[in-house]
């Protein structure tokens, strides 16, 4: 059951156990909303701030057992502090979830890596860091683990969506690495226009956006790699979730390849071919790590 804004890291699938899948759903359920409200629609940023505003008020209520006073927002906060409650999952989470939204409200560029890395910490890494509070997983090691794969996904999700972001007035590829590689905003601009303009032509993509997103592209996947072994040490069905997750990512990246890096005509995604492949890539999963 993939969400549109979180669709490398799949949902409540099958693999889940069925305990499992009612917390699940109301996380992503929350984290879905919360990001359609910084992300979706014209509202003013001012707006946006104010109804993530509310979501932090219905969070701490909901995690107490206290009603929540709004009604529209009350059926879902209900179902999220039901399962806050009852597996003990850490507010600070969810606040960093809410954090990370707001910031999208307002801010556009990242400088460097370490300052994209840390929209990261709050912006993905809370989804894993929660899954194995559910799982009972959630040693100093595994959550060292899971926030490499989480990152990752993240910035696989911005390498595929670089057009998309661009639209919105949005640029994740750090402005370091941009310069480094001698891409500037303009080009970018250029690329994205002649794409919209002429989407069956050949790309105009150049060495420079080649050797920037190979540069992104390889990042991403030595983070996957670096938390992949979590994927191999966890026990049954959580394990292949997530193995399908990691090589799910993996697999992206090589789509974003096959392309050369033209994500502007075509965004990179999995199909259905994919999955036999990725099935047996989980099956022969030491091989990756």
């Amino acid at each position: 059951m993939p969400v549109e804004h979180y669709e490398n890291f799949p949902v409540a699938s099958l693999l889940l156990p069925a305990r499992l899948r009612e917390p699940v759903e109301a996380i992503y359920a929350f984290a879905r909303s919360a990001d359609d409200i910084a992300d979706e629609g014209d509202a003013p940023g001012v707006a946006r701030l104010a109804r993530l505003h509310d979501y932090r008020l219905a969070l701490e209520a909901c995690a107490h057992g206290i009603a929540v006073k709004d009604a529209a927002l009350a059926p879902m906060f209900e179902r999220l502090g039901r399962a806050i409650r009852a597996h003990k999952l850490p507010l600070q989470h969810f606040r960093h979830l809410l954090d990370a939204f707001s910031q999208d409200v307002g801010k556009t560029r990242y400088r460097d890596f370490d300052e994209l890395l840390d929209y990261c910490r709050r912006s993905a890494n809370p989804v894993g860091r929660l899954m194995l509070c559910l799982y009972g997983e959630a040693t100093p090691d595994k959550l060292r683990h899971s926030d490499a794969i989480c990152t990752s996904l993240q910035l696989i999700n911005f390498c595929q969506d670089v057009a998309i972001d661009l639209a919105k007035g949005r640029i994740y590829l750090p402005q370091d690495d941009m310069a480094r590689f001698g891409v500037d905003e303009a080009r970018l601009a250029e690329l994205a226009h002649d794409a919209r303009r002429a989407p069956a032509a050949r790309s105009r993509a150049d060495r420079d956006w080649r050797a920037l997103m190979a540069f992104e592209v390889h990042r991403a996947r030595t983070m996957m790699l670096d938390g992949a072994a979590l994927a191999g040490g966890l026990p049954g069905r959580i394990g292949w979730e997530l193995r399908l997750v990691v090589v799910g990512g993996l697999r992206i990246l090589e789509r974003i390849e096959a392309v050369d890096y033209d994500v502007f005509r075509r965004r990179p995604k999995l199909g259905a071919g994919d999955w036999p492949r990725l099935g047996w890539r989980a099956l022969h999963y030491g091989r990756l790590t």
